[in-house]
């Protein structure tokens, strides 16, 4: 099974507000090709659900950030051309979020495209740049965008380093920024290159020095970016999910309310923990389908929880 939170508004007679889209640290699958194990979520270029010619990025327990497996973009057996599904939007700002290991020797890459078709393969619409870490393992840590050129940036090998996006597509045009461990890659917001879509990431191997592992990969609506690149206070994240006994909220400050509802809207539970990172005890309730809205600070956001 698979840590992703899908919103199925039409499922439910009330409104959540400013809801987490995908929140995946790469735990719940099982090892080797994605596959289908994500529908929806995780895809590939020729949008291929078996994975045409090995596309689909590499479920691996040979590097993790957190857990003890991650995703894995390399030159076999594929080489893997995967995409993570950000939704089509055409307006509002996101906040993108991954961690990423670059071993040395090698390269990282990936870039935004904009529309995408209804099926078939892509044929390509990029809105930044491709984005390189150490292109062609010529440049050892050093970052590159060809939407930037001159504007490079710094990153670690061998290391975990957290990445950020911060997409606005109301900017006129959208613009992108990009953060590694904190801090700015660029000097200003970057327009998007073609559309004002935002239509998912694509994880490639740009050559034949490319291998590369990406976890805990979080997307969510709003700026939850400071200005130094930090996530804001009032972030969280969720596991595991699917859930048997306790659920774990993983935060940056007090939660101060945990509110559950089943699918036909009503409470189940509630909780008022006023404590960091939380563990909720759902051990009474039923299996299946169940809202989790957690309120942090001014903000209270929900994500789908599976029992």
């Amino acid at each position: 099974m698979k840590k992703i939170y899908l919103l199925a508004l039409a499922l439910f007679a009330f409104t959540f507000v400013n809801a987490q889209i995908i929140d995946d640290n790469f735990e719940f699958y099982t090892l080797g090709d994605m596959g289908n194990q994500a529908p929806g979520i995780w895809g590939n270029w020729s949008q291929d659900p078996v994975g045409a010619s090995g596309e689909n990025i590499i479920v691996s327990d040979d590097f993790a950030a957190s857990g003890t497996q991650s995703g894995m973009i390399g030159t076999g057996p594929g080489p893997q051309d995967a995409l993570l599904y950000l939704g089509e939007e055409s307006t509002g700002d996101y906040t993108l979020r991954w961690n990423m290991y670059v071993p040395s020797g090698n390269e990282g890459y990936f870039n935004l495209q904009g529309d995408l078709p209804a099926s078939g393969a892509l044929s390509g619409v990029w809105n930044t740049g491709d984005i390189y870490f150490n292109q062609a393992n010529g440049a050892p840590g050093v970052g590159t965008d060809t939407a930037v050129p001159g504007d490079d940036f710094q990153f670690p090998h061998d290391e975990w380093f957290d990445l950020a996006i911060y997409v606005d597509l109301d900017a006129g045009p959208a613009t992108y920024e990009l953060f590694v461990n904190g801090v700015a890659a660029y000097d200003n917001p970057v327009p998007f290159q073609t559309d004002n879509i935002l239509g998912a990431v694509d994880f490639f191997a740009a050559s034949g020095a490319t291998t590369y592992y990406v976890d805990d990969v979080y997307y969510d609506t709003g700026n939850l970016i400071l200005g130094n690149g930090d996530f804001t206070e009032n972030a969280f994240s969720v596991y595991p999910n699917p859930v048997q006994d306790i659920l774990n909220i993983n935060s940056v400050s007090t939660v101060e309310s945990v509110v559950v509802y089943d699918v036909l809207g009503k409470v189940v539970l509630q909780v008022q923990p006023n404590s960091i990172s939380p563990s909720i005890d759902m051990s009474a309730l039923s299996s299946g389908a169940y809202m989790v809205q957690v309120t942090v600070g001014n903000a209270t956001k929900t994500v789908k929880v599976i029992k």
